[in-house]
C-alpha cells in the first residue's frame, strides 16, 4: 500500500480568521475585570498559545505592573472560564473561512492526502467550530491544546498525530501561520507552509518557513511537490 501523505493545519488564522470572535470574547473579559479592550487588529498578534496565554500577555501589554495585579490564580483561572463560556457561545458569529480554504481541502480529499488539526485552541471549541463553520469532515484528527500532556511549540502536538494517523515523517507537512506553528513544524523535522498575515507579533519573513503564501488560492501547486 502507498504511503499517504499527511498535512497538519494550525486552526486560528490559517484555516479560519477567528479574530473578531476572539475580540468580542476578550473584550467582554476584560470590561468584566477592569483591563483595556483591543481592536481585532490586536487580538490578532495575541493568539496562538491558548486563552489563558491570551488574557495574560494582553494585560501584559499594558504594562507590567497591570499583570501583576492578577497574581490570584483563582482570578486568572476565572477569567479564562469566563473567556472560554463566552465564546463558545459565540464561536461563528464573524468568523470566515481564509480564502481557498474550502477549495484546497476539497483538493487534498481526492489526491487522499490525510489532513488533521494541530491547534493551540481548546479540543472541544475546535472541533464545534470546524463543525459550525463546515469543513470538520476534511479531517482525520482534531488536536487541541488540551488533547495531549503537551502542544505547540513542542513538536510532539505534530509528531503524536502523524503517529496517530499512521503517517510518515518524511511525507508530513504543517501549514501554519504564526512562530508557534513554524517552531514545532521545525523541531518536528517537517516543511512549513507559513501564511503571510498571521497571528502574530512577529514579521511572517523572519519566521522560519519553507514557503510563504498569501492565502490557499494556488496552494496545491506547492504541495504536489511533495506528494
Amino acid at each position: 500500500m502507498k504511503q499517504k501523505f499527511t498535512i497538519l493545519f494550525d486552526l486560528d488564522g490559517t484555516l479560519v480568521d477567528t479574530a473578531p470572535d476572539l475580540m468580542r470574547a476578550h473584550n467582554h473579559v476584560m470590561k468584566k475585570f477592569g483591563y483595556p479592550t483591543k481592536s481585532t487588529e490586536e487580538i490578532r498578534s495575541l493568539v496562538g498559545q491558548g486563552a489563558g496565554a491570551m488574557l495574560g500577555r494582553s494585560i501584559w501589554g499594558q504594562a507590567k505592573k497591570e499583570f501583576g495585579k492578577v497574581q490570584d490564580e483563582k482570578i486568572k483561572k476565572q477569567m479564562v472560564k469566563d473567556f472560554v463560556d463566552y465564546y463558545g457561545k459565540n464561536i461563528v458569529n464573524e468568523s470566515t473561512l481564509i480564502n481557498g480554504v474550502k477549495e484546497f481541502l476539497v483538493w487534498s480529499k481526492e489526491n487522499e492526502i490525510s489532513m488533521a488539526v494541530c491547534t493551540n485552541k481548546q479540543e472541544h471549541l475546535a472541533i464545534d467550530l470546524l463543525k459550525k463553520i463546515g469543513i470538520y469532515h476534511f479531517f482525520e484528527y482534531v488536536a487541541g491544546h488540551n488533547t495531549f500532556d503537551y502542544c505547540k511549540p513542542d513538536p510532539r502536538h505534530l509528531t503524536t498525530v502523524i503517529e496517530i494517523l499512521d503517517g510518515d515523517i518524511n511525507k508530513s507537512l504543517m501549514i501554519g501561520d504564526s512562530e508557534t506553528d513554524a517552531n514545532a513544524a521545525k523541531e518536528a523535522g517537517i516543511p512549513v507552509i507559513l501564511l503571510e498575515d498571521g497571528y502574530t507579533e512577529k514579521n511572517t519573513t523572519e519566521i522560519y518557513h519553507n514557503h510563504l503564501v498569501k492565502d490557499f488560492i494556488g496552494i496545491e501547486k506547492i504541495v504536489t511537490k511533495y506528494l
